[in-house]
């Protein structure tokens, strides 16, 4: 048993409230995302007619996704619309998992992606597809939540590989002790 006041007991309450600061960082990543997605797939909905041109190689243009990225496995949203629910509650996992915020952010990030895209696949009357709006010349066509699963994924990777890196770095140093 852990007396309260104890030295174990402020580290268990500092390790909690960290916990909790992660958890309503990565829950604040994921309602804005959400909600930024939602509204800029609802406006090209709404106004976007006939493709835009903007500069260089970016443009708007209006299409449905039944699939997941590159529309690939498309024709079967519902069952893709599980194996994303299934993903979203392992991701909602790894980021109660977490133990640095900055991965919290980034798996708030891609959860916020895949919340705002099965939500699309749900309540928007398209048979399932997501609403895509962002165009670039010789690259498939894709909305704010895809961007931020890729956002998200290339900075989880990048956060990875210099924590290993700098483990690997800890580790010569404590070998050459």
């Amino acid at each position: 048993m852990v007396e309260p006041g104890s030295a174990e007991s402020d580290r268990n309450g500092a390790r909690r409230r960290r916990a909790r600061k992660r958890l309503l960082t990565a829950g604040i990543v994921v309602v804005v995302v959400v909600a930024i997605d939602q509204v800029t797939k609802s406006i090209a909905e709404k106004d976007l007619t006939h493709p835009i041109h903007l500069v260089g190689p970016l443009g708007l243009g209006l299409t449905y996704n039944s699939g997941t990225a590159f529309s690939i496995f498309t024709g079967n949203p519902m069952v893709l619309s599980a194996v994303v629910a299934v993903m979203i509650v392992l991701l909602a996992l790894m980021v109660f998992w977490a133990k640095r915020t900055s991965t919290a952010i980034c798996l708030g990030l891609i959860l916020g992606g895949a919340v705002g895209n099965i939500s699309d696949r749900i309540f928007r009357s398209h048979h399932g597809a997501v609403v895509d709006f962002i165009t670039l010349t010789h690259w498939p066509t894709f909305n704010v939540a895809d961007s931020s699963i890729t956002v998200g994924v290339v900075l989880l990777v990048v956060l990875q590989w210099r924590q290993s890196r700098h483990a690997l770095r800890e580790g010569n140093d404590d070998d050459r002790s």
